[in-house]
């Protein structure tokens, strides 16, 4: 538990929320902070345009659909997960204790990075992590795919600690998480943890936070990864461990047990979402229920995100009707912005050694060959012909007692190049 607070004391970042107001302005509740701007496409506007800067309900309106209902949330949003489209938002970018909502992106930014099928033993601070587990043992090597499950699935706060030793460490992963969402340009994201706990980790809505807004881009960019959308989607698996003695003497060297989805709109039950994708659900006394989830259904994708909520199941049960009602039929209100582009791809050479994306060496008759290519397909036969003619007068002339003359480019390369 020491490791956690050192580490997470190291990370700090300014608390920055549009302060524009769209719709009625309603003070942000008890886990909420707001300070500053945050940078959009536009200066001074929030990320996703302005009409999400505010702190009251804003949705597009249309005839014959009825306006968002009416929830005691703190705030939440709905969009369109196929165009990106933001229909309907209150206080989307307050900031806000995620709970356990903050393991999608310590997934979205573990998944790319680890092998599925690598085996980790558990420390055992991860063991006795406080909250939620999966149960684990240091007596046994786990699968990474079976951390993510366990993550994912039933909220393992020890899969996530795990997790966090197989992606470098405390300090490492926590890097990696907060790296990630900034490449998403989910600026109201703050990871003090990889589990999402907070007040028994010393930590408060100041040092780690995040938004409806940016768990909707988080969990729309985890639908991208196929490794994800089957952890999000599972509602069942066997959890591995050490046989027992009735398992040994029937021969058998796995042991374990069955492990459900807490996501009651997933798992069959009076709360099933039909066309549910997953999602990721949470709760904690100071971030109270949060929530974010998708579902698809006639080939439209639906994703909402709660946050500060009395209630869970019910409330995102309206949200996601509202969205396939409205989609398609009511004006965006914003708009979900897409992952920055963080690869620099460098600039072909071109200069008298190669020509662009083919390197030619000069130590070889071919790239004798490859430079002619480049002037035309005539003038390859002429050049090869006086090339051989070249060739065959040199080894005459060294048969007859004389070595060949060094090329010029010869005479400025050392006779065994170092390796590279």
């Amino acid at each position: 538990m020491g490791t956690v607070r050192r580490a997470t004391a190291l990370i700090t970042a300014p608390l920055v929320v549009a302060l524009t107001t769209a719709g009625p302005v309603i003070e942000p509740a008890a886990g909420a902070a707001r300070t500053g701007e945050v940078a959009g496409a536009v200066a001074g506007e929030p990320i996703g345009g302005s009409r999400l800067g505010g702190r009251g309900v804003v949705y597009g309106r249309a005839q014959g659909v009825k306006p968002p209902p009416k929830i005691e949330a703190s705030s939440y949003l709905i969009a369109d997960g196929d165009t990106g489209e933001v229909l309907a938002a209150k206080d989307p970018h307050g900031r806000y204790l995620p709970a356990s909502t903050l393991k999608t992106l310590t997934s979205v930014a573990l998944i790319p990075k680890l092998d599925r099928n690598a085996l980790i033993r558990p420390a055992q601070s991860a063991v006795d992590v406080e909250g939620t587990k999966v149960g684990m043992t240091t007596k046994w090597r786990y699968p990474v795919s079976d951390l993510f499950k366990a993550l994912m699935m039933v909220s393992g706060n020890d899969a996530a600690l795990v997790l966090t030793q197989a992606g470098g460490g405390m300090r490492r992963t926590l890097a990696t998480m907060n790296a990630e969402a900034k490449r998403l340009q989910a600026n109201d994201t703050l990871a003090g943890s990889p589990n999402g706990l907070d007040v028994d980790l010393g930590l408060s809505v100041k040092t780690q936070h995040t938004s409806a807004y940016d768990l909707t881009l988080i969990l729309r960019q985890g639908l991208r990864l196929r490794d994800f959308r089957e952890y999000v989607g599972t509602i069942d698996a066997k959890w591995p461990g050490p046989p027992s003695k009735k398992q040994r003497a029937r021969g058998q060297r796995v042991g374990g047990y069955p492990i459900y989805t807490h996501n009651q709109l997933l798992r069959p039950g009076r709360a099933h979402y039909r066309g549910m994708i997953g999602g990721k659900n949470g709760y904690t006394n100071a971030a109270q229920q949060t929530f974010v989830g998708a579902a698809r259904r006639n080939g439209h994708t639906i994703i909402v995100a709660l946050m500060h909520s009395p209630v869970l199941w019910s409330y995102a049960t309206e949200l996601l009707d509202w969205g396939f009602a409205a989609r398609g039929r009511v004006q965006p209100v914003g708009t979900l912005v897409n992952p920055l582009d963080t690869e620099k791809k460098p600039e072909p050479k071109r200069d008298n050694g190669t020509l662009p994306g083919i390197p030619l060496d000069r130590d070889k008759a071919s790239g004798w060959g490859l430079t002619a290519l480049a002037a035309g397909g005539g003038t390859v036969i002429v050049i090869g012909a006086a090339l051989v003619l070249v060739l065959m007068r040199r080894r005459r002339a060294g048969t007859a007692g004389g070595a060949p003359p060094p090329r010029p480019e010869d005479a400025h390369e050392p006779a065994d190049p170092p390796a590279r």
